[in-house]
């Protein structure tokens, strides 16, 4: 594989790549060229959360969760042993907003990446954010 560059993913990615097809087929599509992030609490955030989505969407849990097993495979989870030490950058970075967000920043200053997230939290952190409906722009460059 030729990788030749990576972006970091939050939570809300993961959920919208199991809940709808536009972020998985991205995924899926540029996995071959860019290598995906994300801290490793994002799947469990993930996993903690897609109950109660499935639920009030009456949706199969159990279908949302293999499309999180499948992500695993093209989203590299990354330990927090490797972000712990940016933990105080990201935190000022993020730490007005909300500071649960700090290990997605962290990873992103971690391997100097820019963030793909749909949370407004990121935006001015100093670091580049990309929407879902833009990210393509990032990604077939």
């Amino acid at each position: 594989m030729n990788f030749n560059k990576g972006l970091v993913l939050d939570a809300n990615i993961l959920i919208r790549a199991v809940l709808g097809r536009r972020v998985f087929d991205l995924l899926i599509k540029y996995q071959a060229n860019v290598i995906f992030y994300c801290p490793e609490d994002c799947f469990k955030e993930a996993r903690k959360y897609l109950p109660g989505i499935c639920t009030k969407r009456k949706l199969e849990l159990s279908a949302s969760l293999e499309i999180l097993d499948k992500l695993e495979v093209i989203v590299q989870s990354i330990s927090h042993i490797v972000y712990e030490p940016y933990k105080r950058m990201a935190c000022g970075r993020v730490g007005i907003r909300d500071l649960n967000d700090w290990p997605v920043v962290a990873v992103a200053l971690a391997f100097e990446l820019a963030i793909w997230t749909e949370d407004k939290d990121f935006f001015g952190s100093g670091i580049a954010t990309w929407t879902t409906d833009r990210v393509e722009i990032y990604l077939r460059q």
